[in-house]
């Protein structure tokens, strides 16, 4: 079964760099293409399994158990981790904001919010008068919607890497090295626009290694999702509250000292540690086990142990 697994990777990867190459031919980040070329891009993995289904040609109601598009064989349960994931994720960033704050990594300016009005101004856009509800608004408009504005492009990452790949990497891997590859493989596939200086502008290109260290350990707490519920829908709510919350709660800080997004935040090193431990507790109290491998007439989805 090696031809699906080579049809996948070409076609998220090979289409990845497809997509981001307007950027590379000019403007890079700065490019006012960007948003929308890196939201298209979310969607090439979904494109590889499609791939990947065509080339194995499985009854497409058992490929839709087998790569996590159902709510699992105990919807109630599955439910339960959607609930989790909703709130749980805000909370990890807000958790390591506090800690990078706490620790002296990052300088928050609560009262002013100087980081804020420099945004603004770097937009060439007037700040409103009441700056306080211009953050609050994002962060509470991500923590309680962001799961469902960002559901579709989340889904179209999530279903390639968590739904499809994760299963075939566990099974022949194990259990934690599954989840700590598919993380790694993960972040790698982000290199068209991490190699641009993505997520951690004043690392240039090295942003594309340090990113797959925090997406090796995001990759196992929402593998763990998917492989404790057999469903990808979990670790869709996840991504989607990661992709809202994260960048809005960063604008709480001091415009005089920004905040140095390879230590501070959930995508710096606190947040690698925060979600280092949490995984760690996960696997402990709540272990998962690979899938069952499918058999001819009946392919098993993932499950929890």
């Amino acid at each position: 079964m090696k031809k699906p697994l080579v049809v996948f990777v070409v076609l998220a990867f090979g289409l990845s760099w497809l997509v981001a190459l307007p950027l590379w031919l000019g403007g890079g980040l700065g490019s006012p293409l960007l948003v929308g070329l890196a939201t298209l891009m979310m969607f090439t993995p979904s494109v590889g399994v499609l791939g990947a289904w065509a080339a194995g040609r499985t009854p497409v109601r058992q490929w839709a158990r087998r790569t996590g598009l159902t709510l699992g064989e105990r919807k109630g349960r599955t439910g339960r981790y959607v609930l989790g994931a909703w709130i749980g994720v805000p909370l990890l960033v807000l958790a390591s904001i506090g800690l990078s704050a706490a620790a002296g990594l990052l300088r928050l300016d609560l009262d002013g919010l100087s980081l804020l009005r420099a945004a603004y101004e770097a937009r060439g856009v007037p700040a409103p008068d009441d700056l306080g509800t211009a953050v609050t608004l994002p962060i509470l408009l991500g923590v309680l919607a962001g799961p469902v504005l960002n559901a579709v492009p989340a889904l179209g990452e999530e279903w390639g890497w968590r739904g499809w790949l994760l299963p075939r990497l566990v099974s022949s891997n194990g259990v934690l090295a599954g989840l700590l590859l598919s993380g790694a493989v993960w972040g790698l596939w982000h290199a068209p626009l991490t190699l641009l200086g993505y997520n951690y502008p004043r690392l240039g290109s090295w942003a594309a290694l340090f990113f797959i260290g925090f997406c090796t350990l995001a990759g196992v707490l929402l593998g763990w999702l998917r492989l404790r519920t057999g469903s990808v829908w979990p670790a869709v709510v996840a991504h989607g509250s990661l992709n809202a919350v994260a960048p809005a709660v960063l604008m709480l800080g001091d415009a005089a000292a920004p905040p140095n997004e390879v230590l501070a935040g959930i995508t710096g090193l606190v947040g690698w540690a925060v979600l280092a431990v949490v995984c760690a507790v996960l696997l402990r109290l709540a272990p998962v086990r690979p899938p069952a491998p499918p058999t001819p007439a009946e392919p098993a989805p993932a499950s929890a142990a």
